[in-house]
């Protein structure tokens, strides 16, 4: 899973090259219609509802009546979507995590049971890189957007598209729960989404409850994907923000040893010299496969951190499993959680 910051450089050279073509691109296609219109909604927006106006880091966006034609950009907006009982007429491809479709195994099942298709695969999750002209040959009447990094370049260019929803303050840092209510408010589903959050909101304290080891142990997250640098995110990341749902505590050592605090990024990198200043109870980070995990706790740096040395170390391993940790969401969350709640208390079990 390539971190979006990873991708910037690409992203701003696609900018140019999309604000280049999105003009001549709507002309030539007068916005025309996707051939498969795949919004399968059984469920009807408030009456009232509409308009309404939602504010964005990028700008103030009004959707006037009730979206019929959805499409979502970024990291996991489309489990709200479908959790409101809405099949996206466009999403992004999951190279990472997803099927042989490239479709999120929780995505896939929604849309099973919802009866939809799938829904027309976005290119360019794995660059960054925005598709403008797959957005225009979707023709959505929306675009939902709050869990992306999307820049104002990107936002002022889909804007010609569709109404953006982008992310209220900074890029990649939207929880599942404000994800949940900024899309049920752009559908007119608000009363649905506040009930999707307690449902799950409840699994989460019936989880939390049922291992109470894990109250109060304090954690850092990594992720180890360049050599001789530790990735640790920040409070701020929704993966963090799910494991203090569950009553774990931030390390404050990730605060510490935080050089530029004010990045504006979801994570900072620790070179591997640095390691022994990392004081938590756990360490928890991602892995692809059990290789990598095996990779990783082979340096002998890493394996004389205290944690790893103690197995307080709760390793999540597996791309799906992963990508339902990382951007947990009304619907990977109870897709992952029964296991994942385990395997972290087993590594709170062997804090002293």
């Amino acid at each position: 899973m390539i971190p979006p910051q990873s991708r910037l450089s690409i992203r701003k050279r696609a900018v140019v090259a999309a604000a280049t073509v999105v003009a001549a691109a709507l002309a030539l296609s007068g916005c025309a219609a996707a051939d498969e219109a795949t919004t399968t909604s059984d469920a009807t927006a408030a009456s009232d509802a509409f308009p309404v106006t939602i504010e964005s880091a990028l700008g103030s966006v009004t959707i006037e009546e009730e979206p019929t034609r959805v499409a979502t950009w970024g990291w996991s907006s489309q489990d709200a979507v479908l959790a409101l009982g809405i099949v996206p007429v466009a999403m992004p491809y999951n190279s990472y995590g997803g099927n042989d479709e490239g479709v999120l195994p929780w995505d896939a099942d929604a849309i099973a049971d919802l009866g939809g298709e799938t829904p027309m695969l976005l290119s360019g999750s794995d660059t960054g890189e925005v598709p403008v002209e797959e957005f225009i040959e979707a023709d959505p009447d929306i675009i939902l957007a709050p869990y992306s990094g999307i820049t104002q370049e990107e936002y002022d260019t889909l804007s010609k598209i569709a109404p953006v929803v982008a992310y209220p303050d900074e890029p990649w840092s939207l929880g599942w729960q404000d994800q949940l209510t900024t899309i049920g408010e752009a559908l007119g589903k608000s009363a649905e989404a506040a009930e999707l959050e307690a449902n799950v909101a409840s699994q989460i304290s019936d989880l939390a409850a049922s291992a109470p080891v894990l109250e109060g142990k304090t954690f850092v997250y990594v992720s180890a994907l360049e050599a001789d640098q530790l990735n640790i995110f920040r409070a701020s990341d929704p993966r963090v923000d799910l494991l203090t749902q569950l009553g774990m505590v931030v390390s404050p050592n990730v605060a510490d040893l935080d050089a530029d605090p004010t990045a504006g990024s979801y994570f900072y990198q620790l070179s591997y010299e640095n390691l022994g200043e990392i004081n938590a109870d756990l360490i928890v980070g991602y892995f692809d496969s059990q290789a990598s995990v095996d990779a990783f706790l082979a340096d002998p740096l890493v394996a004389a951190m205290p944690a790893i040395k103690e197995d307080r170390f709760a390793p999540v391993v597996g791309e799906s499993f992963v990508m339902a940790s990382s951007a947990p969401t009304v619907l990977s969350i109870p897709w992952m959680l029964d296991s994942y709640v385990p395997e972290l208390a087993a590594a709170a079990d062997n804090v002293g």
